[in-house]
């Protein structure tokens, strides 16, 4: 594996010193457009990173987005998606092997691993997690659920710890389980967000089988997109959990170097989730939770406020 050490002495001697390492400015725009075209809650959120933290954090997204479509989107140019994701894992660990790689947003997000020094394994559970969405769409138990956040949703806030850095006297230790925990938070709300579409798109159901039981509610009443009690208080269920998830990661947040405006911004915005779909009278499946520019402007200045005293 390539380290940061080795690699400028790599880059000093072939002459490719440049503000981003071996990454050309031109491959970390790829990974903007890729960030901006998939997420308008993470693209929004992201304008109040630091600026010289803003392109390692478009490769991270990049990387996973790139992944997670050749799962659920298109495996064009392959024959199947596990062959997509396979390859898409062989082009990352061969990355890290080499020191470079032919693909622009691997090269980038390569350069960006080097130098905010973020361990190569980091990604292995998100590629485990990518080839288990091909073959499961259910859920027995929150434990299971939790299995599979920790491939599809922790190295991301793990990365970003990295990236963003830590104060003094903070570690990089002390402040993962923070950041693990805002992880699975956002895609817990994202969950509760695209249940409908999930299962109308993908058949996927990201609700715990027990808690359906618990709560009465089947897969009859999912697939007929029924709006009942049953499903209110099964959706307030879920929704307590993934607040104490939220509650977790607030005082993470203060642990970080910088950043902590734009991370503050995105746990706001992707909290505002559950009250959006409060507001849409918990109808999942017909009107799509999502705060607007205005909202979202508001969500940002509560954010600004709370990182300053978190």
């Amino acid at each position: 594996m390539v380290m940061k050490e080795q690699y400028s002495a790599l880059t000093a001697a072939l002459g490719l010193e440049t503000s981003h390492g071996i990454a050309t400015p031109a491959d970390y725009a790829a990974c903007r457009q890729v960030m901006q075209k998939a997420s308008r809650n993470y693209s929004f959120a992201s304008r109040f990173l630091p600026a010289d933290k803003l392109h390692h954090v478009e490769a991270l997204y990049a990387l996973m987005r790139v992944g997670d479509d050749r799962v659920d989107v298109s495996y064009e140019g392959f024959s199947s998606p596990l062959e997509a994701i396979e390859d898409w894992e062989r082009t990352y660990w061969r990355a890290f092997q080499n020191g470079d790689s032919p693909d622009p947003i691997m090269r980038s997000y390569l350069n960006t691993a080097i130098e905010c020094d973020i361990p190569a394994d980091t990604m292995q559970a998100y590629f485990r997690a990518m080839k288990e969405d091909l073959t499961i769409t259910r859920f027995p138990t929150f434990s299971d659920l939790m299995h599979y956040m920790e491939g599809s949703a922790i190295p991301v806030g793990r990365a970003m710890t990295y990236i963003l850095g830590v104060e003094q006297p903070y570690t990089i230790v002390e402040a993962l389980p923070g950041a693990d925990s805002l992880s699975v938070a956002m895609q817990l709300s994202n969950f509760w967000r695209d249940i409908g579409d999930d299962y109308a798109r993908i058949g996927r159901i990201y609700i715990p089988q027990e808690d359906l039981v618990a709560f009465d509610y089947t897969e009859n009443d999912l697939a007929a997109a029924r709006v009942n009690q049953q499903l209110i208080e099964l959706l307030e269920f879920e929704f307590v959990r993934t607040e104490n998830y939220y509650r977790q990661a607030v005082d993470a947040v203060g642990m970080l170097a910088s950043g902590r405006w734009g991370v503050m911004s995105g746990l706001e915005i992707y909290r505002a989730i559950l009250t959006s779909i409060r507001r849409n009278g918990y109808d999942v499946f017909n009107r799509r939770a999502r705060a607007h520019k205005l909202r979202k402007l508001g969500l940002v200045a509560r954010a600004g406020l709370l990182a300053f005293i978190v």
